[in-house]
Formats: C-alpha cells, sequence, structure tokens
C-alpha cells in the first residue's frame, strides 16, 4: 500500500470513529439532561412538612434516619391518630426504655410502640411495616419520614402492601432545598435511591404481569 492508499484509510476511519462519536455523544448529553430535570422535577415537587395532623388511621409508621421522624410519629400516637406506632429500622442496641427517654413518651408509648429491629434500608422498613400491618390487619397507615424520603419511602410501602392505604406524613428535615453542598449531596443521593428503586419495582410488576 502506498503512502497515498494509506492516507484515504486513516482518512475513513477517522470519519468513521468520527460517525460514531456524534451520536453517542448526543445520546449522552441527552440522558444527562434529562437526568437534571427528573432532579430539579424530583425536588420541586417534594411534599411540604406536615403541620396539620393527618385524619386518624388504624396505625402509624415511622422510619428510623435523619430529620428527627420520631418525636412527631410519638405525637400522633399520643394525639389517637392510630392504635398503635411501629418504628422500623431500630438499631439492635437501643431498647424501648432508651428511645422514651429520647422522645420525652408517655404512658401510650408502652402499651402502644412496636419497635423493628429487622431493617436496614428502605425497602427493608416497607416489608418490616408490611408483616406489621398484616398482623394487626391494618389497612390504613399513616407514614411518617423525612420530607426528601417520603417519595421513595411510598414507592416500596406500596409495592409490599397494595391493599393498604398509605397517609403520608412528611417530616422537615433541614430544609433540603436550601441548596448548600451537603443538601445537594443528599438530594442528588436521594434521587438516585428513587429512580433504582422505581426500576426495581416496575421490574417486579411487570415480571408478575408476565
Amino acid at each position: 500500500m502506498n503512502t497515498r492508499d494509506e492516507g484515504e484509510t486513516v482518512a475513513r476511519n477517522g470519519k468513521r470513529r468520527s460517525g460514531l462519536f456524534r451520536p453517542l455523544l448526543a445520546i449522552a448529553i441527552g440522558a444527562f439532561a434529562l437526568y437534571g430535570l427528573g432532579l430539579a422535577l424530583f425536588i420541586a415537587t417534594l411534599p411540604a412538612p406536615g403541620t396539620v395532623a393527618p385524619p386518624a388511621a388504624d396505625g402509624i409508621v415511622a422510619l428510623t434516619g435523619q430529620g428527627g421522624r420520631l418525636a412527631p410519629a410519638v405525637t400522633l400516637l399520643e394525639n389517637g391518630k392510630g392504635k398503635r406506632l411501629l418504628i422500623t429500622g431500630v438499631n439492635k442496641r437501643t431498647s424501648k426504655s432508651d428511645l422514651k427517654k429520647l422522645l420525652h413518651a408517655g404512658q401510650t408509648f408502652d402499651c402502644c410502640a412496636d419497635l423493628g429491629f429487622a431493617a436496614v434500608d428502605t425497602r427493608g422498613n416497607a416489608q418490616e411495616a408490611a408483616n406489621w400491618a398484616r398482623t394487626h390487619r391494618y389497612e390504613r397507615l399513616i407514614v411518617v419520614t423525612a420530607d426528601y424520603h417520603m417519595p421513595r419511602s411510598l414507592l416500596e410501602f406500596g409495592a409490599q402492601m397494595a391493599g393498604v392505604e398509605l397517609v403520608p406524613y412528611p417530616v422537615s428535615a433541614d430544609a433540603p432545598r436550601t441548596m448548600s453542598w451537603q443538601s445537594a449531596k443528599r438530594l442528588h443521593g436521594e434521587y438516585a435511591k428513587y429512580l433504582a428503586s422505581m426500576i426495581r419495582v416496575s421490574f417486579v410488576r411487570l415480571s408478575r404481569n408476565a
């Protein structure tokens, strides 16, 4: 092959690579833009923290984690908004008396609060709550968690107990819409987990209906 032929071959290969790169770049840019738009929509549509107590339900479920989620759930229990309270995802080294002191709970906590120690993530919270609801034959639950965590919680809870009505009671979590580096990192992480849960739950539902 002479120098001219070699040059033409290199040029053709360069055009071929360029032709492949451009659509891939367009797809990557589109996917990034779509992801960013979804994140912005996720943040904009986060539920407002509950300021008015919801109507009474059969039970109350509080998910452990950041944002002071447990005290509002105990208040709902003491105000008669549910027959029992389940606190799911409790550290195994934490006792009921420890929580009672920490939350300044009253006598209602002694008789009507249950602690769940099995859950280590939101999916586990949903499974634990579903077992608890079935045991007590509850058909309506108030779900208490941080506002930014509520969409994923309702998704996972709904997947585990389709016949149970879920009433969200979001708790404010350090003003997550204020775009500090910490809150932005938290919201991005939660959005990514929400997408993963949505894909997994959708796949499971499609598999069941196939």
